[in-house]
C-alpha cells in the first residue's frame, strides 16, 4: 500500500481521500499507477466498472486492492477484509458505508455496537452497491 497524496481525488466521487484517512482505500495497477478512494464503498463501485472510471483499463490490470482497517487504521488487503454493511456509521459522503476490519471479531464487535451485519469481500454485489449509493455512477458521469 501507498501513502495517500494530499491532492489525490477519488475517481468515483471526486472527494479527497487524504481528508478522511480512516475510510480510505486504494487500488494499484500492474504498471505501478494507483488510485485512491474515499471509502471501501467507492473502491467497490470502482471495481464493479473499472472501465467507466478509468477509460482503457480493466479489473484485470489491478494487482492489489487495500482498505483501511477501521479499528487500527492499518492498510489491509481488500479481499481478506471483513465489512459491516447496514451500520449507523457514516462515511465521508455522509451516507451508508462499508467499514472494513482485519478480523471477524473486530467486525462483529463493531456490528454489535453500531448495527449491521458482517460480510466478506465476495458478498459485495451490484444490488448492495445500488442500495448503498443509489445513482452514484450516473451522477459521476455528469461531472
Amino acid at each position: 500500500p501507498r501513502a495517500i497524496p494530499a491532492d489525490a481525488r477519488c475517481p468515483v466521487c471526486g472527494m479527497y481521500p487524504a481528508r478522511a484517512p480512516e475510510w480510505a482505500a486504494q487500488a494499484i495497477f500492474a504498471n505501478g499507477d494507483a488510485h485512491f478512494f474515499d471509502s471501501p464503498l467507492s473502491l467497490f463501485q470502482y471495481l464493479a466498472n473499472v472501465g467507466h472510471y478509468s477509460q482503457g483499463r480493466t479489473a484485470q490490470d489491478l494487482v492489489a486492492r487495500y482498505v483501511t482497517d477501521s479499528k487500527t487504521s492499518n492498510w489491509i488487503a481488500a479481499e481478506t477484509a471483513l465489512y459491516v454493511e447496514g451500520s449507523s456509521a457514516r462515511g465521508p459522503m455522509r451516507a451508508g458505508n462499508l467499514p472494513a476490519f482485519a478480523s471477524a471479531e473486530a467486525a462483529q464487535r463493531f456490528a454489535d455496537r453500531r448495527g449491521g451485519r458482517v460480510i466478506a469481500f465476495g458478498d459485495v454485489n451490484a444490488a448492495l452497491l445500488a442500495r448503498l449509493a443509489p445513482g452514484r455512477k450516473a451522477e459521476h458521469g455528469e461531472h
